[in-house]
């Protein structure tokens, strides 16, 4: 099996993640996302949330910690290229942010409601973009040129994954 060089595989990955958005109204799934997301971690008991489905992934608290920061990276991204289109974008290890942002610790309603208000923010952002703003793009430093369209696609597919697996780790729990 061939091995994919960075760029390559940041691009697979990209790829399977707007397969999960394709042909639906992106924004609306960004708006229903954070709702979702509360209600996969209603219930759980804190060890329920803090366990982990195998040493080398995340619980459902670290990825509620991931879509919060995640969140928050998106939002200085889109701004970014608004008011420097071209711009560098630059990117992240997640599993060294996740170690360093002490996402084992956090709170998972705290991150719900980072991710929640956070949110809201970049969607009244982005409903406010006049046709030519969402073609503005930046250059990702492993995918290359991405639009605010591009991003804004990109997210809402990161968010179904993320939430796809918090609820199989939901159904490990009850197995």
């Amino acid at each position: 099996m061939a091995l994919l060089e960075p760029g390559e595989a940041a691009n697979t990955y990209k790829a399977n993640i707007l397969r999960y958005q394709a042909g639906a109204d992106f924004l609306a799934l960004q708006a229903a996302a954070p709702e979702k997301l509360a209600s996969l971690i209603g219930g759980l008991s804190a060890e329920e949330l803090a366990r982990r489905p195998a040493p080398d992934k995340w619980s459902i608290q670290e990825l509620a910690a991931h879509l919060a920061d995640d969140e928050l990276v998106g939002a200085y991204r889109i701004r970014m290229i608004l008011s420097c289109p071209g711009t560098e974008i630059q990117a992240f290890d997640q599993d060294i942010w996740a170690r360093t942002g002490r996402y084992a610790s956090i709170d998972a309603k705290a991150s719900v409601e980072m991710f929640h208000i956070l949110r809201q923010a970049n969607l009244a952002l982005l409903r406010s973009l006049t046709p030519a703003e969402w073609n503005l793009y930046g250059i990702h430093a492993e995918r290359g040129a991405e639009s605010i369209r591009d991003i804004a696609m990109y997210y809402a597919g990161h968010d179904i994954n993320h939430l796809k697996q918090i609820e199989a780790i939901r159904k490990q729990h009850k197995g």
